[in-house]
């Protein structure tokens, strides 16, 4: 039996901002929405690859707007690629007026996480089949983000870096 491609799940976490949450201007701590983050993103990567994952690097988090006490805000999480044991997680960051029912959107992140087996050692993962244009253009840009990493890292020659020369061709 062929194993298939998992279909991919958003996975959501909708909280409150209270007052032990926030800084002296009232506003949500970043390292407060950064660990909120992570742990969406744990739950995105772990769903995908039903493994134990681990957060191995937190590559962009972009804070947009402050995110002021007594906010409900929606942490929404979803594998954009899946390497050979990491995948990478986009996490978008919204916050709703109750009264209204318009969403804003506050932040956005590109977590990497790790599958690992039970001793810590990594394992593969299912790969990710991209269906809408936004997962297609996400899953695009997750080699050429790769990729960059890896070259400032000193892990990658940039003459190998393909998906990051086409870029300039």
């Amino acid at each position: 039996m062929e194993a298939k491609t998992p279909k991919q799940s958003l996975t959501v976490l909708t909280d409150l901002v209270l007052p032990g949450d926030t800084n002296y201007l009232d506003n949500l701590f970043g390292g407060e929405l950064l660990a909120r983050m992570d742990r969406a993103c744990s739950i995105a990567a772990r769903r995908h690859s039903r493994r134990i994952v681990v957060t191995a690097s937190v590559n962009h988090v972009a804070f947009s707007k402050a995110v002021p006490m007594g906010s409900v805000v929606t942490i929404e999480a979803k594998a954009s690629r899946a390497f050979k044991s990491s995948m990478e997680i986009y996490v978008d960051v919204w916050i709703e007026d109750l009264a209204s029912r318009s969403r804003t959107k506050v932040n956005e992140g590109i977590y990497t996480f790790v599958a690992v087996d039970e001793k810590g050692k990594p394992v593969a993962v299912p790969q990710i089949i991209p269906e809408t244009d936004l997962e297609k253009e996400r899953y695009e840009g997750a080699l050429r983000r790769k990729e960059l990493s890896l070259v400032l890292a000193g892990k990658l020659n940039p003459n190998e870096a393909t998906a990051l020369k086409a870029l300039f061709k």
